[in-house]
């Protein structure tokens, strides 16, 4: 057994007591922080994306920044910008809230391009220039973009090629009637104990990447992604004939390489060393589902990538 297991499994826990219901989150945002993979979260809004965040922040004692963006936001308001000291008559540095470990750019579609543009650039390059100066950013560096699926009057969508930026794209749901009924408890008691204890060290986020990083991909696995992956762009290919008159865009290389972080993540959450079919069907969705791109006619006749994947999955199988 690694010796980081059970402190993951206290990460759970520790969260637990805060967010209830959203397991499903909280394992792919550590999957995404372990593995330098940043995520783009939809869900309506009350979901506790924030308080999720916030709290899975302070579990590992890293530094947490919430922007909120809107239509008048500004580069600057992100990275930081230029300001002149009038006492030392001299132009310094004001830094942004961009320098932290863990971002949440809250309803990313609500800012212009030219904002997303400047935060996607801080995700792709781990740096940020300011003036003259290239400032490098903090490790661990993850940044989780939020979007309101229900709203898009006076939205800037991303672009496809922005969202295929990120590692995972989750559709945080509802909870169910036991969940829904345990948080109205919890956050109706006035005397509730929403303290919390630091359970990881910047250290320890290093020797479990670290691990993750030594988790096995065989080469039969590998085969597998692949043709998972290829089998997005030409649906045809597995005989999946139907897929193939609703795809207009397949997967692009970048989802085979998430794949197989994600797969490693998950593995190595499950406290094992190696990577099995399992592990890749149970993060492909989330790895794929914002990077098939659909056409109008799948949208008249009420298909989704949801089924696209599993149809792919359900017709591909591994080859020892």
């Amino acid at each position: 057994m690694s010796k980081n297991y059970n402190k993951i499994q206290n990460v759970f826990e520790e969260v637990g007591k805060i967010v209830v219901g959203q397991d499903y989150m909280v394992r792919r945002l550590m999957m995404g922080l372990f593995t330098q993979g940043h995520i783009l979260l939809e869900g309506v809004p009350g979901l506790a994306k924030t308080l999720t965040v916030n709290t899975l922040a302070n579990v590992l004692k890293l530094d947490f920044k919430r922007i909120q963006f809107t239509p008048d936001l500004l580069p600057s308001d992100v990275i930081g910008t230029m300001i002149y000291n009038q006492k030392k008559t001299a132009f310094e540095i004001k830094k942004g809230p961009i320098f932290s470990n863990i971002i949440l750019a809250d309803e990313i579609n609500r800012s212009p391009a030219k904002v997303q543009s400047a935060l996607l650039e801080s995700m792709q390059e781990k740096q940020v220039t300011i003036g003259d100066n290239t400032y490098k950013l903090d490790e661990p560096f993850l940044v989780l973009a939020t979007q309101n699926p229900i709203d898009q009057e006076g939205t800037y969508p991303l672009p496809e090629a922005q969202k295929d930026r990120f590692m995972m794209k989750l559709n945080v749901s509802y909870p169910s009637k036991q969940e829904e009924l345990k948080i109205m408890r919890r956050m109706t008691d006035l005397n509730f104990n929403n303290k919390i204890k630091t359970i990881l060290t910047k250290k320890d986020i290093t020797s479990i990447k670290n691990e993750i990083n030594n988790v096995s991909v065989s080469e039969s696995i590998e085969k597998y992604l692949i043709e998972i992956v290829f089998a997005t762009r030409n649906p045809k290919s597995i005989g999946l004939e139907d897929a193939a008159n609703y795809i207009s865009f397949g997967a692009s290389p970048r989802a085979s390489i998430n794949l197989v972080l994600a797969s490693k993540a998950n593995a190595f959450f499950q406290n094992r060393d190696y990577v099995t079919p399992e592990d890749v069907k149970e993060i492909a969705y989330d790895v794929l589902n914002h990077r098939i791109i659909l056409n109008y006619e799948a949208e008249a006749e009420g298909i989704n990538t949801r089924e696209i994947v599993t149809s792919i999955l359900n017709k591909i199988e591994i080859n020892n």
